[in-house]
């Protein structure tokens, strides 16, 4: 008897549990979705619709337009699925329907996402409006690999409505490929990576002392001897023109502007040593020496040696020499004349040996000729003591203070406090590389911070967008930046695109498991942070 009733209480159980997994494989809605970043608005509807071998895609609207987008959906689907989506030009049964109309009403980069029994529909008003609502939809797809399969590979999405839009016009990601260099390939992949996230600025930090990595041909020398070198002595290296024309491109079709960054007049020694006629006569700094010890000077027109340490503060361009006002205006229009976005970084920090009073004119006179090749200035927020254009763009990464003189000229300001969104920072004492100095930044420290509340002078109308750099003192391979990068870098990207009353860490803990799942199929090299239940 007592057997009986055991096998009783087991099959009880297992009734109980089988309800349990069909209740809550049925409970599998919409707004219980991982998407990030969080979008606007999310509901639910009755039914899903089942991504299968004999799913198509169908464009309406602009075929031109919505050409790449499709391409890249088939692409993102099979890496996912190994299923081949064919392109349907009428039936819209088993689809999904880019639907581009100027009509919708949507914002730029704004979309609908319809799931529906029948369809997937997205739709926008600009091409770059489907490719994140195609992103949003990527995360919908209950798939991290080729191991793991929908049922008779046909993978369930949830019916229902997401409307979204983003926060702040600029979302960006800086990567310093000047202490250390990184391949075209490289930059390639973290585009990749960073697109799926809404990212839509990569900001390259292209020249500093211990490196200059773009080709300018009319002063050739900048990457041969400029370029030549790296943090810790090794090689360094350098992009064509060809070769950044390429990343550009390649970023476009992932909806990312790229922002070349010259940094000026400071972070110049591999400038210096190139070219000894922009020597002022600051030599590099004895070992042991402050960086920017005064009385550490070279002589005025002599290369000074090439710098592979990671001291900053001690070199400077001649301010008052015609030939460097010539240089930086034959860089300025070298790199302008290939980069289609608005923007051009031209630094301005950390120049500890450049007088206040010749500081001040240089970054004037750096602006206007940014403004004369039709680009709009941005610059670190040290850029605020000179008289800044209402286009120029203060990068506030550390005091408020600076921030808060350039918009009182009518600049905006670029989000970046060192403290919150610095991705070289360590995540705790025991992260075996990046640095300490501004902070150590958990993940829950990357996300619970807002940009309208860093300071009372710095208001929601007064910023333009929120920016996360990597620094690569440290770093110097492909799985090293992944390692800072994620999950740090969609904590930003949620605060860039949602607004702050819909964030919150218990779910955005949740869904970022979900991602970390995907990591690992891809192969990405992520952090494991104990603030999350991988």
């Amino acid at each position: 008897m007592k057997m009986l009733r055991s096998i009783s209480a087991i099959i009880l159980l297992f009734m109980v549990m089988g309800l349990y997994s069909c209740s809550k494989e049925k409970g599998a809605t919409l707004s219980q979705h991982s998407i990030i970043p969080l979008p606007v608005s999310v509901s639910d509807k009755e039914g899903s619709f089942q991504l299968n071998g004999k799913t198509k895609i169908v464009m309406l609207g602009d075929a031109a337009q919505i050409n790449s987008v499709a391409e890249y959906l088939k692409s993102s689907v099979y890496s996912l699925t190994e299923l081949n989506l064919g392109t349907e030009e009428q039936d819209q049964e088993n689809a999904i329907v880019f639907d581009l109309s100027s009509a919708s009403g949507l914002e730029a980069e704004g979309y609908r996402l319809d799931i529906s029994e029948k369809q997937i529909r997205i739709t926008a008003a600009q091409p770059a409006g489907l490719f994140y609502g195609l992103q949003s939809l990527k995360q919908l797809i209950p798939a991290h690999g080729k191991d793991l399969k929908g049922t008779n590979n046909s993978f369930t999405i949830p019916g229902g409505t997401i409307e979204d839009k983003p926060e702040y016009a600029y979302r960006g990601m800086m990567l310093d490929v000047a202490r250390h260099f990184f391949s075209v390939e490289d930059v390639k992949h973290l585009i990749d990576q960073i697109a799926e996230y809404k990212i839509n600025h990569l900001h390259l930090h292209l020249s500093d002392d211990q490196g200059w990595r773009i080709e300018i041909k009319s002063w050739p020398l900048l990457t041969t001897i400029g370029g030549s070198t790296q943090v810790g002595g090794q090689g360094g290296g350098y992009y064509t023109q060809e070769d950044y024309k390429d990343i550009v491109r390649y970023a476009q079709n992932q909806f990312i502007t790229i922002v070349p960054e010259i940094d000026m007049p400071g972070h110049t020694n591999s400038a210096l040593a190139s070219y000894g006629e922009l020597n002022p006569g600051i030599t590099v700094p004895e070992k042991g020496a402050l960086p920017y010890d005064r009385t550490n000077l070279g002589v005025d027109g002599m290369a000074t040696p090439l710098y592979t340490g990671t001291e900053v503060g001690f070199s400077t361009l001649a301010t008052d020499k015609e030939v460097t006002y010539r240089f930086i205006e034959d860089v300025i229009r070298e790199i302008s004349e290939i980069t289609p976005g608005p923007y051009f970084h031209i630094g301005g920090d950390e120049s500890h040996v450049t007088a206040l009073e010749d500081y001040i004119p240089f970054i004037e006179k750096a602006q206007e000729i940014v403004t004369k090749y039709g680009k709009k200035t941005m610059g670190w927020d040290e850029v605020a003591h000179a008289k800044l254009l209402p286009s120029s763009v203060a990068q506030y990464w550390d005091k408020a203070e600076n921030a808060v003189m350039a918009i009182e000229q009518g600049s905006q300001v670029l989000i970046s406090p060192a403290k919150k969104a610095y991705l070289d920072m360590k995540y705790d004492s025991t992260t075996h590389i990046g640095y300490t100095w501004a902070a150590l930044i958990e993940l829950d420290d990357a996300y619970n911070w807002d940009p309208t509340e860093l300071n009372e002078g710095i208001k929601r109308e007064n910023i333009l967008g929120v920016e996360a750099p990597l620094w690569s003192e440290t770093i110097s391979t492909r799985a090293e930046i992944e390692y800072l990068t994620f999950p740090r870098l969609p904590a930003i990207a949620e605060i860039a695109w949602t607004p702050k009353n819909l964030r919150d860490w218990n779910s955005f803990s949740r869904r970022i498991a979900w991602h970390g799942q995907r990591w690992e199929a891809k192969g990405v090299n992520f952090y494991r942070s104990p603030k999350v239940v991988w």
